[in-house]
């Protein structure tokens, strides 16, 4: 979060700074995805191991994840990697939920307080909240679709102005899995493309 709130100081964007982390996190995931492929190689994971059990590990992994500030892209190599063996709509749709569940808590903090931890200097903050003011639920299913503001400041401004939680988990559903879908299709067809990935 620390890096991110670098990539918009003083009412600016920094844009360089935002592709060189975007990119940063994407080189993250493709080596976290390749190691854990390797893992369940190496130690000959058999590959008819219960799916549920598959699915239910993704959605814990994921809901943790988005509880803490640990980076996403662990979440997202677990599920490529995930994807690559068990039915890969089934691992986007239990690592959304886990993820929905997990980003809730953001919506809880400024739910519960009108004080939060977020400057309201914050670049991006204003335009956030007014976003959800004017478009509700779609505001918040296209924060939680795009990568590049962090969620949490959606999270935050959707709780301070006590948008319904019958509106929120939904909208948020709604952006979590067409972008997991995407990045799991992706990958898999980029580690179709290049060999030494198999």
């Amino acid at each position: 979060m620390s890096q991110l709130v670098n990539v918009y100081k003083n009412g600016k964007i920094h844009w360089l700074k935002l592709v060189i982390l975007f990119l940063a996190f994407l080189l993250l995931s493709a080596a976290l995805g390749y190691f854990l492929q390797s893992l369940l190689s190496r130690f000959n994971i058999p590959k008819d191991t219960s799916a549920w059990l598959v699915y239910l590990i993704i959605f814990g992994v994921t809901l943790v994840i988005n509880l803490s500030v640990v980076p996403l892209p662990f979440a997202v190599s677990l599920m490529i990697v995930a994807a690559q063996t068990w039915n890969p709509v089934m691992v986007a749709l239990f690592g959304s939920l886990g993820a929905c569940l997990g980003e809730f808590s953001s919506y809880l903090v400024g739910y519960l307080g009108n004080k939060v931890a977020v400057k309201k200097e914050f670049a991006g903050y204003q335009a956030v909240q007014g976003w959800i003011k004017r478009f509700g639920f779609w505001a918040i299913a296209f924060l939680s679709f795009q990568p590049i503001i962090p969620f949490e400041i959606g999270g935050l401004a959707a709780g301070l102005v006590k948008m319904p939680v019958q509106l929120f988990l939904p909208a948020l559903w709604v952006g979590k899995f067409p972008k997991y879908l995407i990045l799991i299709f992706a990958a898999q067809g980029i580690i179709h493309f290049i060999p030494f990935l198999r």
